[in-house]
């Protein structure tokens, strides 16, 4: 099943999306998927993004290649770091470069989406929490990042979570995944979520133990490696095998 959220009467409303039609729900998915009034084109739907988070988790240096091209050690446990639910942009929006920043970068990624609320849980029950999977950006302003050492404002600004277009629920191995991330059409990051150093079951395993996931909650898995520099202008594509194709410009 795919699901998205879309703007309806200048409000956001989960929808379900069979081939080229988009039909609203009554509720979030995780309470039943219960369409109600009729299909609309999706070629012509204005996509939100698809989660309702109270917080966005995401784990650092979770690709062997990338933590070398950062030049930093193998962690021994999931790194994690929270970005802003305010951060969050919709598919097709523009991320904005802020003044304080010389060098953003791009960072693509699969994301999840918590359906069912997880506490505690073990590695071998984790994926029954997932509601499904999506594409994402962790925009990263990487200047601040180097000097602050920590992750809070350099990946935190407004703008910086692209996400979507949509959620795959049928995604039988979030281990089997191809990612490529492209800028203007060239490729800059090409990478297999099987390279990940901790598996997305693991992950949420690790962070329930930690805080509760809720239904909504947004988690991104670590970038492969590529990372680079957007300038505005730009226009990037973040595609993973299976789950389509996340669009976003830079302003």
């Amino acid at each position: 099943m795919r699901l998205c959220r879309i703007a309806v009467a200048g409000a956001s409303r989960w929808g379900v999306i069979e081939g080229e039609l988009v039909t609203p729900l009554a509720a979030p998915p995780w309470e039943g998927v219960r369409t109600i009034g009729g299909a609309l084109p999706l070629a012509t739907a204005t996509l939100r993004p698809p989660c309702e988070p109270t917080k966005i988790v995401a784990v650092g240096l979770n690709y062997r290649a990338h933590a070398a091209e950062m030049g930093k050690e193998l962690p021994a446990e999931p790194l994690l770091f929270l970005k802003a639910p305010s951060a969050l942009l919709a598919p097709g929006g523009a991320v904005a470069v802020p003044r304080q920043s010389q060098r953003v970068e791009h960072e693509g990624e699969l994301a999840l989406v918590i359906g069912k609320t997880a506490t505690r849980v073990n590695a071998a029950q984790a994926l029954e929490h997932v509601l499904g999977y999506t594409c994402l950006d962790d925009v990263t302003a990487r200047d601040i990042q180097r000097v602050e050492k920590v992750y809070a404002r350099a990946k935190g600004f407004d703008t910086f979570c692209p996400v979507g277009p949509w959620l795959e629920t049928g995604i039988a191995d979030p281990q089997a995944l191809d990612l490529e991330l492209r800028v203007n059409g060239v490729r800059r990051q090409q990478g297999t979520t099987a390279d990940m150093i901790f598996t997305v079951a693991e992950v949420i395993a690790f962070i329930s133990h930690i805080m509760t996931l809720f239904p909504g909650d947004l988690i991104t898995t670590g970038t492969p490696p590529g990372v680079g520099p957007l300038v505005a202008g730009d226009a990037v594509e973040v595609e993973i095998a299976g789950i389509g194709v996340l669009r976003h410009t830079v302003a």
